[in-house]
């Protein structure tokens, strides 16, 4: 963010504390996603919230309204147009994907398709199936060697995902997309009923 200040913070979407430096007002944040279009930041100084921005989105993309409400101070509404740069960028994992014969010999003919919808859940259908959210909750999977899977969302190329049987974590995916939002990695490691370790990397190609 830059204005009259400049303020270089990452932070994660669900709510794991992030520490902000050079700025006297606070000292660290928590960015809790709440839906494709809403987040609510906490601003943190010490150990305790001095403030909490609420930011809508509007359907078009177009305008922010960013409301900050703190203690013993009148709510402060900011409107920002948006003038120039990309719309909310597409979901680069929604779509049909193709595992890539060139890349890899494992699997072959698998196919993928991960679609998302305006709530923020994803349906994923594959070799197994489930709907699930990036909220760090688990969700069941049908037809899986697994029972439940929990998804983060890295970033906006990246997903980590968390498969448990029997409440304990036996698998770990990432997903990878580029950077034209074409090929997709999906990186696998975890152990199998039997005992035996399980290591895969599947490429695919979005159709």
């Amino acid at each position: 963010m830059s204005g009259e200040n400049r303020l270089d913070v990452i932070a994660k979407q669900k709510g794991q504390k992030s520490p902000v430096s050079g700025n006297p007002a606070f000292d660290q944040i928590e960015l809790h996603r709440m839906g494709r279009r809403q987040a609510e930041v906490l601003e943190e100084k010490d150990g305790s919230v001095v403030a909490t921005v609420r930011e809508k989105l509007s359907p078009d993309g177009n305008e922010l309204i960013a409301t900050t409400v703190s203690q013993g101070h009148p709510d402060q509404v900011s409107v920002w147009t948006r003038t120039g740069g990309a719309k909310v960028a597409r979901d680069l994992f929604a779509g049909e994907w193709t595992e890539d014969l060139s890349k890899t010999l494992l699997r072959q003919g698998l196919v993928l398709k991960i679609e998302s919808d305006p709530g923020g859940a994803v349906h994923f259908i594959g070799d197994f199936s489930y709907t699930a959210r990036f909220d760090g909750k688990q969700y069941d999977l049908v037809n899986s060697r697994n029972d439940t899977v929990t998804l983060e969302r890295v970033d906006a190329h990246t997903v980590d995902c968390l498969y448990r049987r029997d409440d304990q974590i036996t698998q770990k995916d990432r997903w990878v997309v580029s950077a034209d939002g074409q090929q997709m990695t999906v990186t696998t490691t975890g152990t199998l009923e039997d005992g035996q370790r399980l290591n895969e990397k599947l490429v695919f190609r979005k159709q």
